[in-house]
């Protein structure tokens, strides 16, 4: 189990204490009462596969699926971008040789193509939730909610996906 904890937090946790409704609360009303609270720690930084994962919702396999989404999303700078690109330009080395390794821009574009083919081989029905959960970091009853699910569908739909990724990405098992 803690090798699973380790491989999804890579970078500093990031915690904070948030105030867990009493028993028979109402969790939507928002007005403080004076009773004591409880509070669950919380790490910010996890993502919701990695939470899932973690908690052996997911098998390895399934785990490893999204994360190769989740890199080819990144690594195609498909996310939105809230300023512009402050990168150095490129600088001209003389050399007429083919470089050896993909350039920047040819990695984001092979990146690119992976995501895009990967989406398509999940077809329409599991590519949303497949992106909302692995790309785009909701919770899923969050995503549920936004596709007009049932409660706890979310998260079979999405073992299903991640099967499929499975395949797609030639992951062994």
């Amino acid at each position: 189990m803690l090798a699973k904890v380790a491989k999804c937090h890579t970078g500093p946790r990031l915690l904070a204490d948030r105030a867990l409704p009493q028993d028979g609360e109402d969790r939507h009303n928002r007005e403080p009462k004076r009773t004591r609270a409880r509070s669950v720690t919380v790490n910010l930084s996890e993502s919701p596969l990695c939470w899932l994962h973690a908690r052996g919702h997911l098998s390895d396999r399934q785990f490893d699926a999204g994360e190769k989404l989740r890199a080819d999303w990144e690594r195609a700078n498909l996310a939105p971008r809230i300023t512009m690109r402050w990168d150095a330009a490129p600088v001209a080395d003389g050399r007429r040789n083919a470089p050896a390794v993909l350039d920047e821009t040819e990695a984001q574009l092979a990146a690119k193509l992976r995501f895009e083919k990967a989406i398509d081989y999940l077809g329409r029905d599991l590519s949303d939730i497949a992106w909302r959960i692995i790309c785009g970091g909701e919770g899923t009853p969050i995503a549920e909610k936004n596709l007009g699910w049932p409660a706890r569908s979310g998260k079979l739909v999405l073992k299903i996906a991640l099967d499929r990724l499975a395949i797609f990405y030639r992951l062994p098992g």
